[in-house]
Formats: C-alpha cells, sequence, structure tokens
C-alpha cells in the first residue's frame, strides 16, 4: 500500500527516507489554530491528526502520516520565529535549560486512526548574548520550531539531550517505522 507523508518539511522527508523510499511527501492545507485550552504537550499530536485527515481525504487508499513537531519551554510552546528579535528571545528562554521537544505523529488507514507523541528532553548550554546573536544571524533557525535546529549549527548550543534524536530533527524514525509495520498488517 502506498505510504503518503503530510509534511512540506525537507527534514521529515529525508528522515523518512530512513523507513522506506517509497512514499510520496505532500503538503497539507489545514487550519492549524489550536483549541483555547489545550495542553501544550498535546498540540503536536492534535495538529498532526488535523494534517493526516487533510491528506487523507485526498489519498483514501493509502496509508497517511501526519506530524507535527513542538518546542515547549516551561508551558509555553516556541514556533518557528518570525524574526531576529523573536529569534534571540527564545533562543535566551532555551538558554542553560532543559525543554522538551514533542513530535505528534498520526496514521491513517482505511480510515482507522492511530497517533502518538514521542517527547525529547534537550538541555541547552548557557549561552553568551554574542553566541545567542551570532546564531540568529544566520538562516537556519527560521524555520525550525524552537529556533534551532540540533542537525546543524544548532548543535553547539546544546549540553546534551535525553531520548530521540531524530524526533527532535521532526520524525522519530524508530518507532514510526514500528507503527507502520503495525498499519501495514
Amino acid at each position: 500500500m502506498k505510504i503518503i507523508l503530510a509534511s512540506a518539511s525537507p527534514r521529515r522527508r529525508e528522515l523518512m527516507r530512513y523507513i522506506t523510499e517509497d512514499f510520496e511527501a505532500v503538503s497539507t492545507d489545514c487550519d492549524e489554530t489550536l483549541p483555547e485550552k489545550i495542553e501544550p504537550t498535546a498540540a503536536s499530536e492534535y495538529l498532526a491528526v488535523l494534517k493526516a485527515k487533510a491528506a487523507s481525504e485526498k489519498y483514501p487508499d493509502c496509508i497517511v502520516i501526519g506530524c507535527d513537531t513542538t518546542v515547549i519551554c516551561g508551558s509555553e510552546i516556541l514556533g518557528k520565529p518570525r524574526d531576529k528579535a523573536q529569534c534571540i528571545a527564545d533562543i535566551s528562554k532555551l538558554s542553560g535549560r532543559t525543554h522538551q521537544v514533542v513530535t505528534g505523529c498520526c496514521i491513517i488507514k482505511a480510515g482507522k486512526v492511530s497517533s502518538f507523541s514521542e517527547v525529547t528532553d534537550v538541555t541547552f548550554r548557557k549561552l553568551t548574548a554574542a553566541e545567542i546573536e551570532a546564531y540568529a544571524d544566520t538562516d537556519e533557525p527560521y524555520d525550525k520550531a524552537g529556533g534551532y535546529g540540533i542537525q546543524g549549527l544548532g548543535s553547539a548550543l546544546i549540553s546534551h539531550i535525553d531520548g530521540d534524536f531524530f524526533n527532535v530533527v521532526g520524525l522519530p524514525v524508530g518507532r514510526l517505522f514500528n507503527k507502520i509495520k503495525e498499519a501495514e498488517r
């Protein structure tokens, strides 16, 4: 059965190739407004389900996978920074602290919906204002939740992680592989 990855993220597409080469990546057009009282840790799974459902309407005879990654610092969701000032503010919040990266995944096959979330704890080292500004001056932060890329220049900002590295990049490869195998049965 054909697999559809409902994501425009180049990083997710790259990671999906670790699972299978036989998939098609498509962009989805859905309203990503979160319900008012949603818990930050539930946001990514909620959005993953929305994306998968939107794509499954166009591809009902396929296995459809939707994903979304959020960065949570305290009780605040840090999205993609709009500009340099927001990037500096967000990276400053993460400096010297542990935060959570949550990737929600949803698999839909023949109308059956299955979803899960993977959580990885990421600890930033204490950063200087100059280091934060230098990172914000690169192109890297602006298309990533939380404003950093663990697989690029942002790796120098990190002290350590507890959990799945690939989850922080945007796709919990091992767990998703197992869930796809379950769905294919």
